[in-house]
């Protein structure tokens, strides 16, 4: 039991950080109903942000990571969105998908040509000290990454729904011709969603990258599972993307603890066609008809 108890809490502190990633899928998607193949890639730069911080500028780690933020904010955010998303997207959605695919190679290999192609430790935000929960060891670390990222899909989740900011952007992600007609500024509206995605993809950066070590190709695995886990928990509600991110954590580490290491990286796949084949629509999703 307590050894059950010990993956169960690891593979949730691992899927919660895939439900940030896999959140910040959902958001592009409702803001500008396309996909962000480039999000693992988002997930990964920001590591590295820091260590420029660290290393080339002497910033203490509080400092570097506050650095690391505002530039991943700035660029995989607001440039994203004004250099890439807006003058691509009136040519139609596969044209922004291609563009996105693209981004995440020149980010990958800019990392690769310019910093280093080397793992490179990342230091850790938190005790890596093991507790004793009802006699299943668990690391301080991993508590830590489960309460700061589902406090944070919280506060989310209540910002969107309590104020009036989340509400003009949710109209906006529904209808954006009637919310304009309301009053609401669309084209802000979006601007902040993609702000709050690099947001996330930053802060899963920093939880993650120091078990994982920050390397380029980080964000090929992370941006695989993360969007699988927004199919299977629904594409289209963050709540969705929370419950397919904790389930395939859970799951991964399940596999590899009572069943095989060897195939635990197929689980998401086939998780991904179980859910396809008895609900296209995702666990929490609901479906989006359209007219013909």
């Amino acid at each position: 039991m307590s050894q059950f108890l010990q993956v169960l809490l690891s593979g949730l502190a691992t899927g919660s950080i895939y439900a940030l990633v896999a959140i910040g899928f959902t958001l592009v998607w409702q803001a500008a109903q396309t996909v962000n193949f480039a999000q693992g890639e988002f997930v990964m730069v920001p590591a590295f942000f820091v260590l420029v911080g660290v290393s080339y500028f002497g910033m203490p780690l509080w400092l570097a990571l506050l650095f690391g933020l505002a530039l991943s904010v700035l660029i995989l955010g607001a440039v994203f969105k004004k250099l890439i998303v807006e003058p691509i997207l009136p040519h139609g959605g596969i044209t922004l998908i291609i563009a996105t695919m693209a981004l995440g190679i020149l980010l990958k290999e800019s990392v690769k040509e310019f910093y280093a192609a080397e793992a490179q430790p990342f230091p850790a935000l938190f005790p890596t000290d093991p507790i004793n929960i009802f006699g299943a060891v668990v690391s301080l670390q991993d508590l830590f990454n489960l309460g700061i990222s589902l406090g944070v899909v919280v506060l989310l989740t209540l910002f969107l729904n309590r104020t009036r900011t989340g509400r003009c952007m949710q109209a906006s992600a529904q209808n954006p011709a009637v919310a304009e007609i309301l009053g609401v500024n669309v084209k802000r509206m979006v601007l902040y969603t993609f702000l709050i995605n690099a947001a996330l993809a930053a802060l899963a950066s920093f939880l993650i990258t120091p078990v994982y070590l920050a390397k380029f190709s980080n964000g090929e695995t992370l941006g695989l599972i993360a969007f699988i886990a927004a199919i299977v928990g629904g594409f289209n509600q963050i709540r969705g993307a929370l419950v397919g991110g904790l389930l395939i954590g859970v799951l991964d580490n399940l596999t590899a603890a009572y069943v095989t290491l060897e195939y635990r990286a197929a689980l998401p796949l086939v998780l991904l066609i179980l859910i396809i084949l008895v609900r296209p629509q995702g666990i929490m999703g609901t479906s989006e008809g359209r007219t013909v």
